[in-house]
């Protein structure tokens, strides 16, 4: 195994081999092959995260999974145990690279053009076999979108693959990411569609100015450099019309009357080692492979019967995990907060609870609440934020957490919130 490294330094994202400290410990994430799980795994990280962290463990927006308050001592044996179960890279930087999202639905979603689960695989095993994309960013990401009911549209990527077409005679748009959305290049083949996108990650390289450069960060000249570098691979093609961002699809997933898969939401992305045991087991009961993880912070497994869904819906409800998709608490992101977070010393998601019995009254289908300005558990606008100032919370509307809050509320009078903006 190889030594500990740890960060400290903002605008990076934890991983196995480098994990980070946090006011509750070492934060160790863990990202899932192809974005999903066996049952057996979640178990094991389960009970890593009692016998090793604090037993919390959080769903991130980036579709993986992390254990919280890790000891130092305890990484040697915890990275032991992931490499047994097949979930520990070879090194940190070639984990950091593996940055991969997909279609959580992928293979079960009955409205997909495609399955995507291939062009997943095959990105990832590039990126790990390929040393010289090493040199890629720690955040730079791949989204891979079937185009099903569940959109990734909304989730930012470097370099974005998403079906277009027919089931049968699909192919696949290839894009990246610019200041003001997706620029779409072209479109290639499925079958040759993983390595056109390996093919931009190698011409980003060859013209980023530094490691630390995203690829909407790129000077218009880079860009167009870029652009003339690969497009010459692909078919034209026209302007794609994106969906809108939606909240996580929750409970049922249905195809006409046949239920194809379930759905629960983790409050703020938090459960405990034992919520997950329960869930584990009671999946791999009921005859559940694999569960999907998402962006949303929710779970997804796929269903042969309603009897199938209807139990394990029972299960994550009695978890006390989403399962109604008109619940408030979807509406609303929220970062850790104190004591977890060094950063802050507000309780966020005891803020945020506060805030969704009068969402609607404010108007907001979207909060975010943060305890410092990185904004760490949204990076979009949201309808209404509260940022932690001090010993109160900064108040901005349609916007993030790095904006100039347009007034100031005490986390004793967030009740009087609707009355404040209104006089503001």
């Amino acid at each position: 195994m190889t030594s500990l490294a740890l960060k400290s330094a903002r605008g990076w994202c934890p991983g196995a081999w480098r994990p980070m400290e946090s006011g509750d410990g070492l934060i160790v994430r863990v990202r899932p092959r192809v974005g999903a799980l066996r049952p057996s795994e979640l178990e094991t990280i389960a009970g890593m995260a009692e016998r090793h962290g604090n037993g919390l463990v959080d769903l991130t927006r980036r579709a993986n999974i992390q254990l919280r308050g890790v000891k130092t001592e305890s990484l040697g044996a915890l990275w032991q145990e992931l490499a047994q179960i097949g979930l520990l890279d070879e090194s940190a930087k070639a984990e950091s690279v593996r940055n991969v999202m997909l279609s959580p639905l992928a293979g079960i979603d009955p409205h997909e053009i495609l399955d995507v689960r291939p062009l997943a695989r095959e990105i990832e095993e590039r990126l790990a076999n390929d040393e010289a994309l090493r040199l890629l960013p720690a955040k730079f990401g791949f989204v891979v979108d079937g185009g099903g009911l569940l959109s990734l549209d909304d989730e930012r990527a470097d370099v974005r693959l998403k079906a277009v077409g027919e089931s049968g005679t699909a192919m696949v748009a290839i894009g990246v990411d610019r200041p003001d959305g997706p620029a779409w290049l072209g479109l290639a083949e499925p079958a040759v569609a993983a390595g056109m996108a390996i093919e931009v990650a190698h011409a980003y390289l060859a013209v980023a100015p530094d490691a630390h450069c995203q690829m909407r960060d790129l000077s218009d000249a880079a860009w167009r450099q870029l652009c003339g570098s690969v497009t010459s691979s692909l078919a034209p093609m026209t302007a794609l019309v994106e969906k809108r961002a939606q909240r996580a699809m929750v409970a049922r997933i249905a195809d006409g009357g046949a239920v194809v898969a379930a759905g629960f939401a983790a409050p703020f992305g938090r459960l405990d080692a034992a919520t997950l045991q329960r869930l584990a087991i009671g999946a791999a009961s009921l005859g559940v492979d694999e569960f999907r993880l998402s962006p949303w912070r929710a779970l997804y497994v796929g269903v042969t019967c309603e009897k199938t869904a209807s139990a394990i819906i029972e299960i994550a409800a009695r978890a006390s995990l989403i399962v109604d998709v008109d619940d408030p608490l979807l509406l609303v992101d929220a970062c850790p907060g104190s004591p977890s977070c060094r950063s802050t010393a507000l309780d966020t998601r005891a803020a945020a609870r506060q805030l969704v019995p009068i969402l609607r009254q404010l108007g907001c289908r979207t909060a975010h609440v943060s305890g410092c300005a990185k904004g760490c558990a949204r990076s979009k606008p949201a309808d209404l934020v509260l940022v932690g100032v001090g010993d109160c919370f900064g108040v901005l509307r349609y916007d993030t957490a790095r904006g100039s809050p347009r007034t100031f509320v005490p986390p004793a009078s967030l009740s009087e919130l609707p009355e404040l903006l209104k006089n503001s």
